[in-house]
């Protein structure tokens, strides 16, 4: 269990009461946003149309389940968060919600995004959605993120669920298409996670997290970047030549991938000294175009399913 001493309720109200927008942190706002958005794609561009109420009541409580996860996770890691730059100005370990509280709420949200979905949609996305709020929660936060540098890799599958969610809510069910938008995410989430790790290795290392680079050292992660980098580019081609796919997603993934190749080998080519003399700005300028490399992808695939009734999406 994580020591929530340093956490108790003196911290919490000497930093005087919690606002709202703590709460709205707490959900890690960001990360739902990505989760709202790959659920809405996955359920947007599957073949089965879903009334626009029943859609948006799914998508809130996928956001929910997200939110719930983002809650739990601040509440177990709020000593690890304490003494990470990154991280210690969040509600708990800043004093400001005690964990208690973070915990409380990661539950209930837990609880009633999962029911929800099963009433709005169907049973088998709120299963999916209940394992992957346990995926996050238990199997990365818990357990891997403390004891692995796979932490990443095993633990990407969490936010990688979201529009296999979506289609889920479509659907019913699980398709080839489902499985290559997760297999895009999973893929993605190491080169993303390790490009940041590389220039702030030094906050993993002071809180103890096992990452690749704190683990097995900058230059093996530049090899792994490389590695899972030239695993990831046939996902998109793969989507692009399916059901849902098309000649937007073609030239999108295309060009993506030959720019994602192109910035992970500039990455495997650097030294320690070299990229520490420029403040990593090649490994900063990579994780900042990993970020539109995912979004490009599924806007992509909305862009087709949105053409499509036009005849001018798909094949």
């Amino acid at each position: 269990m994580t020591d929530t001493s340093a956490f108790d309720g003196t911290a919490h109200d000497a930093a005087g009461e919690a606002r709202f927008g703590d709460y709205v942190q707490l959900l890690k706002p960001r990360v739902m946003s990505l989760v709202v958005f790959t659920a809405a794609v996955g359920l947007l561009v599957a073949p089965v149309p879903v009334h626009p109420l029943v859609a948006f009541a799914s998508i809130l409580f996928i956001a929910l389940g997200g939110g719930a996860s983002g809650a739990l996770n601040m509440w177990y890691d709020a000593d690890i968060d304490a003494v990470m730059r990154r991280t210690q100005r969040r509600p708990v370990p800043a004093g400001r919600v005690g964990p208690q509280d973070a915990l409380a709420l990661g539950l209930a949200l837990s609880g009633i995004s999962v029911v929800m979905l099963g009433l709005a949609a169907n049973w088998f996305a709120a299963a999916f959605l209940a394992f992957t709020i346990f995926f996050y929660a238990v199997v990365y936060t818990i357990w891997l993120k403390r004891s692995t540098p796979q932490n990443i890799v095993i633990g990407g599958a969490a936010g990688a669920f979201p529009p296999m969610i979506g289609w889920a809510v479509a659907t019913g069910g699980i398709s080839a298409e489902s499985v290559l938008m997760f297999l895009l995410t999973f893929m993605w989430t190491p080169p993303h996670f390790w490009a940041l790790a590389l220039f702030m290795n030094d906050d993993y290392s002071r809180a103890g997290v096992p990452m690749l680079t704190v683990t097995h050292g900058r230059p093996a992660t530049r090899r792994h970047i490389l590695g899972y980098t030239l695993a990831l580019a046939p996902v998109g081609p793969a989507l692009a030549v399916s059901q849902i796919g098309g000649p937007i997603m073609l030239a999108t993934t295309l060009v993506l991938n030959a720019a994602f190749v192109a910035g992970a080998l500039r990455i495997r080519a650097r030294s320690d000294a070299t990229a520490a003399a420029d403040h990593y700005a090649v490994e900063k300028r990579f994780f900042k175009l990993s970020l539109a490399y995912l979004f490009l992808h599924f806007a992509a695939l909305l862009a087709e399913a949105a053409l499509r009734p036009w005849g001018m999406g798909g094949w």
